[in-house]
């Protein structure tokens, strides 16, 4: 390792402490540990171009162990990515492009916002396998423009989580050689040495399943970390590990290798004696040396030349394949190409059927004029309904194919549809049943975070799943994914409903967006349509001002449907109110929210088969909800909704005893 290479890796080290120290938060440990690889990485084998961090083509970084993110600024400033060093001075502070985690959209060169250990592997699982079908689609035998890597450095602790194992078997198994994981092996962790709690043999265990693995001794021999890398990229079959054995808090006397180096600073005095250990000269904080800048400058010229290549074969590939270059700025674009919103045929549908079914219907119309709807369910595709009948499965054989077995994986197969949203030309939907969402929350959440338009089909909604019983009968879970800032939830009673949830879904580019979906049939009820795009609606009204106002979603507005007649029987005029999307509701203006829903009827009765939480903010002091606040039962569903109070007696009964006759 030459002169040149060492100072700029201890230039990494004590940016991201003097930004840890500056702070008095952080994680100065992987940093100190971690600089030499991420440094080799940026600098000799990572193709990328600071002056263009959205091209096309780059490779991806992803930082798993997102606590290192203090690294991963000092990398963005170094290489030009637009962070000054003010920015690193406001490590961590309120309003800052340097949030404690690194956070997409937030900071330019952060690739995706990993949230919680484990999570990035999954991402970068998702990246590796975006590209790998982009490349299928769009590569020609002359014009290679997808070939690109990703790599994700991790520790020990993103090792430990289970979503890194559910995603490292799937990688394995989709032939993703495209994917390079360096992991951080440092054996400490916050409580730590890992001789506690994690010691298996790593690489045997990504060797089972079926990864090239490779091991540096020397977490500080940098030529050797190279040398790894670039076999890695000769791996044309299997993803790559390349464990790394590094000591945290690198060059700390009195901290380093142990757990006190993780997770709070160095302190001034340990500090000063660090930079002393690893002859650091310069006597100021964040201080970048002139050799070390000069060098970035020059790396960056090389970096754009790179872009400058690719753009070049770029115009080569739009004269020879113009109809792939079409394809490709329509794969490329946020906005869909087809107009779907007036296409009649789009709206039409005949049956009585389960709104999984319609789900269906919907999408294999969606199929032939979205060319890159592109994802799957986690081994749930026959009960969910969720596959393009006219498109083949992804497969190491058929990397074009668009449906995607992603196994019995629900949380990996969230956090890899999010990088997918992330990597540019896909729309992923993922499928599970809803109850399973649980496994799925952390992905979910990382998805309304980062404003991904990730589309979740969520089957079997409700005690309707029947005998399954309690543990599968999803009961908390609409109000948990409602209460999820930014994330849209949409429980539309029947096909045309669940068309106007599709097209909300591939809209709606700053949201991800569950559709909820019943097991059970349900009938088509005349009115629905388009207006659910709202969120709310009226399906059914009275003359003049409505004595009582029914709500439901999903199942239930078969109830308050039918409610309607019964009660105009009885003199109660009601207003029958179906109601698929909160959030879709509360973004319509003041005037719509009150057309739908007047103050001064303040009878209120909504209708749903979950928890109530939440619907109180419709029905006031004055209102009811019919609603579930136990487990469920196991039995046919028929009988459970009988014994429940889903029935249309019951929401009669209790509509007249809240208008008092």
């Amino acid at each position: 390792m030459n002169h040149i290479d060492q100072l700029s890796i201890n230039t990494i080290r004590f940016l991201s402490a003097d930004a840890i120290q500056k702070a008095k938060s952080g994680h100065p440990g992987l940093p100190m540990g971690a600089a030499p690889a991420a440094y080799t990485l940026w600098a000799k084998q990572m193709k990328h171009n600071p002056a263009n961090p959205d091209w096309a083509d780059r490779d991806r970084f992803v930082l798993s162990a997102g606590h290192g993110s203090a690294m991963l600024y000092s990398l963005l400033h170094l290489f030009g990515y637009g962070l000054t060093i003010e920015d690193l001075k406001q490590f961590r502070q309120r309003n800052s492009l340097t949030p404690g985690h690194p956070e997409y959209k937030h900071t330019k060169g952060v690739e995706v916002t990993t949230g919680p250990l484990g999570q990035g592997v999954a991402n970068a699982v998702g990246f590796a396998l975006a590209e790998k079908h982009l490349a299928a689609k769009f590569n020609t035998e002359k014009h290679k423009i997808v070939d690109h890597y990703t790599f994700v450095l991790c520790g020990d602790g993103c090792l430990m989580e289970g979503v890194a194992a559910e995603a490292a078997s799937l990688a394995a198994t989709m032939g993703l050689s495209k994917l390079i994981l360096l992991y951080d092996s440092n054996n400490i962790t916050i409580e730590g040495d890992t001789q506690t709690t994690f010691t298996e043999d790593v690489l045997k265990r990504f060797e089972a399943y079926g990864w090239h693995t490779q091991e540096v001794k020397e977490g500080n021999d940098a030529d050797a970390i190279e040398k790894a890398i670039a076999l890695a990229k000769a791996e044309t079959t299997k993803p790559s590990i390349i464990k790394i054995n590094t000591i945290i808090g690198y060059g700390a006397p009195n901290k380093q290798g142990k757990a006190s180096a993780h997770g709070e600073p160095l302190g001034e005095e340990e500090l000063k004696a660090a930079k002393q250990t690893l002859g650091w000269s310069e006597t100021e904080a964040f201080a970048v040396p002139v050799d070390v800048a000069e060098y970035m400058k020059t790396l960056q010229a090389e970096f754009a030349k790179k872009e400058q290549q690719w753009n070049g074969l770029f115009e080569e590939y739009k004269k020879e394949n113009p109809q792939l270059a079409k394809q490709w700025e329509i794969w490329h674009s946020k906005e869909l190409s087809v107009d779907l919103l007036n296409d009649e045929a789009y709206w039409q549908y005949e049956g009585n059927i389960a709104t999984r079914a319609s789900s269906e219907q919907v999408l294999q119309k969606l199929s032939k004029v979205i060319p890159n709807l592109f994802g799957g369910s986690a081994d749930l595709a026959p009960s969910n309904k969720s596959v393009m009948k006219d498109r083949a499965y992804y497969s190491v054989q058929t990397p074009e194919g668009s449906n995607i077995h992603f196994g019995i994986r629900e949380f990996a197969m969230t956090a890899m549809a999010n990088a997918m949203a992330l990597h540019g030309g896909l729309r992923p939907y993922i499928a599970g049943f809803f109850v399973f969402s649980d496994y799925m929350k952390a992905g979910l959440r990382m998805q309304a975070l980062m404003e991904l338009p990730v589309i979740s089909i969520m089957t079997h909604d409700s005690i309707g799943v029947g005998e399954d019983g309690p543990t599968h009968q999803p009961i908390e879970h609409l109000a948990a994914l409602r209460s999820m800032p930014n994330y849209t939830v949409f429980r539309p009673c029947d096909t045309r409903e669940t068309a106007a949830g599709w097209l909300a879904a591939l809209t709606r580019n700053t949201s991800p967006t569950a559709l909820v979906l019943t097991r059970q049939n349900l009938p088509l009820l005349e009115g629905t349509g388009k207006e659910a795009l709202k969120g709310a609606y009226i399906l059914k009204d009275c003359e003049g001002t409505p004595d009582i106002l029914l709500l439901a979603s999903g199942s239930e507005v078969e109830l308050i449907y039918k409610a309607y007649d019964i009660l105009a029987e009885k003199g109660v005029k009601a207003r029958v109110i179906s109601m698929p999307s909160f959030e879709l509701f509360e973004e319509q203006s003041e005037e719509y929210k009150q057309s739908i829903l007047p103050n001064a009827v303040r009878k209120r009765v909504a209708v749903e088969a979950a928890s109530p939480f939440g619907w109180h903010q419709y029905v006031g002091l004055d209102g009811v909800v019919i609603g579930i606040n136990g487990f469920g039962a196991s039995a046919p569903a028929n009988i459970l909704f009988e014994d429940y109070g889903f029935t249309v007696e019951n929401v009669v009964e209790t509509a007249m005893k809240v208008v008092g006759k």
